[in-house]
């Protein structure tokens, strides 16, 4: 694939992650699409979406939230726009990631651990079933997770790393740094380059990801969280 086709995918990363290599988490319907709400809220749609997109994408919504990553949207009739805030898109240097022997993969039976976890650490959103996007890593200490980080978005050439979190208890320790590197090295061996998000206020991330070389790709994109009008139902947190 050339360069500039690798570099559209992180244009659109959830609907290339959902029409691609996430399909099966996916619920879809003409122009729209999105994720199992026990995976994850984001949803997709085509670059310029016309009304019928966003009709497709009710078909889809439900009563939930959805999250919408990209450009920022106008948000038409029939919609709420619930709230919107502006993200950073990085990408991994050439050669980033190593094995860490101590490090552990995670399975369905840490969901628990993990979901307690991210709602310490608040890295963004995590549901019971967005361990299935990928893989995920942890360190635990006396039985108890106390850090982890796994992939996210993937698209045919990327993968996003995510969930990058540690207990305040365990700070300062690059646990974190660890993490990161072994979800890199996982995802160059099936054939990725890595990527991640975070928020453009969030300074403190955005120094360590530069420490660690990672490069800013896009500060345009916006993370827009919407709703069908008229639904009156609690908005769970997207921290």
């Amino acid at each position: 694939m050339t360069a500039p086709a690798r570099a559209r995918e992180l244009d659109q990363p959830v609907w290339h992650a959902l029409s691609g290599p996430h399909r099966a988490l996916s619920v879809s319907h003409g122009g729209a699409a999105r994720y199992r709400p026990t995976v994850a809220p984001f949803a997709a749609l085509p670059p310029v979406a016309s009304a019928q997109d966003w009709g497709d994408l009710t078909a889809v919504a439900g009563d939930d939230p959805l999250v919408l990553f990209g450009l920022a949207r106008e948000v038409p009739a029939g919609w709420d726009l619930l709230g919107q805030f502006d993200v950073v898109q990085m990408t991994a240097p050439t050669g980033f990631g190593r094995r860490h022997p101590d490090i552990e993969r995670l399975t369905e039976a840490d969901v628990p651990a993990m979901v307690d976890l991210v709602a310490e650490a608040r890295p963004g959103p995590f549901s019971v079933e967005t361990y299935r996007c990928g893989a995920y890593y942890g360190i635990k200490e006396d039985g108890r997770l106390v850090a982890m980080a796994g992939e996210r978005l993937t698209t045919p050439s990327w993968t996003e790393i995510s969930a990058v979190a540690t207990r305040a208890s365990h700070r300062g320790r690059g646990l974190a740094t660890r993490l990161m590197e072994v979800v890199a090295h996982g995802i160059r061996e099936a054939g990725r380059s890595p990527f991640l998000h975070t928020g453009a206020t969030n300074a403190g991330a955005i120094r360590l990801y530069e420490h660690l070389g990672f490069t800013v790709r896009d500060t345009a994109n916006v993370v827009q969280r919407v709703r069908r009008a008229g639904v009156d139902a609690p908005v769970p947190p997207l921290h």
